[in-house]
């Protein structure tokens, strides 16, 4: 079965440019104009990835994904408009994976569709693998993250670059190879995009009890911590 892409939009342009090119990507797709029909049809065709326009009349983007957020783990990739900058990375720090500044290039989208769904593949094309540092542990089959018995819920993109750190929790890594682990190679993706996550990984395992997850080795990448609970 093709993959399920929710596309929100109020302008029905916009709707049908995404719409084009991501059917022609191979995916199944659905509409909605605006935010509250995007949650009750995100809850009842349960899609794959919601693409979001943030600039939504009445309820916007970012309050359609703090709303799902309470209950859904829908990987969401975020329209934005170019001068939005602070929505951008607001977006990505309550839960948004990724996002794509208009006018945007309908390749360039869909592969920003393929690589976060990338992140969330199904058991039957990669298998699972645990990771662990101290007293965190990740199941890349389950999709799960534990801290000292504790689960800490993940976005796909979070999971994703977690995961790249802990497959060699010891050394440090580059930013850009861990953009190429979330996207691929040559999709260029802003620092402030990469610390938005980390924020957001520090601030999920840190409200699970540990305070030293991720470091920085400022001028030379990132690397994890001990990762013991206080």
């Amino acid at each position: 079965m093709p993959s399920h892409i929710l596309i929100v939009d109020d302008d029905p342009n916009i709707r049908e440019v995404i719409g084009f090119a991501v059917e022609s990507a191979g995916f199944a797709t659905t509409y909605a104009e605006d935010g509250l029909t995007a949650l009750t049809v995100a809850r009842i065709s349960k899609p794959d990835l919601m693409v979001l326009d943030i600039g939504l009349p009445e309820m916007d983007g970012l309050e359609v994904c703090r709303e799902l957020r309470k209950s859904s783990d829908l990987p969401i990739l975020f329209l934005t408009a170019r001068d939005e900058e602070i929505d951008r990375i607001l977006g990505l720090e309550i839960g948004g994976d990724d996002y794509v500044t208009k006018p945007f290039s309908p390749r360039e989208l869909v592969a920003r569709i393929k690589a976060v769904l990338k992140r969330i593949r199904p058991v039957s094309e990669a298998p699972g693998t645990v990771l662990t540092c101290g007293d965190l542990k990740i199941d890349t089959d389950k999709h799960l993250c534990v801290l000292a018995g504790t689960n800490v819920p993940l976005t796909a993109s979070e999971f994703s670059l977690l995961e790249a750190l802990l497959m060699k929790p010891a050394n440090v890594l580059p930013r850009q190879k861990l953009v190429d682990a979330m996207y691929g190679p040559n999709i260029h993706v802003s620092d402030r995009t990469i610390d938005s996550h980390i924020r957001n990984i520090r601030g999920k395992l840190g409200r699970a009890g540990c305070s030293d997850s991720i470091v920085t080795v400022h001028g030379v990448g990132l690397r994890m911590g001990s990762c013991r609970t206080e």
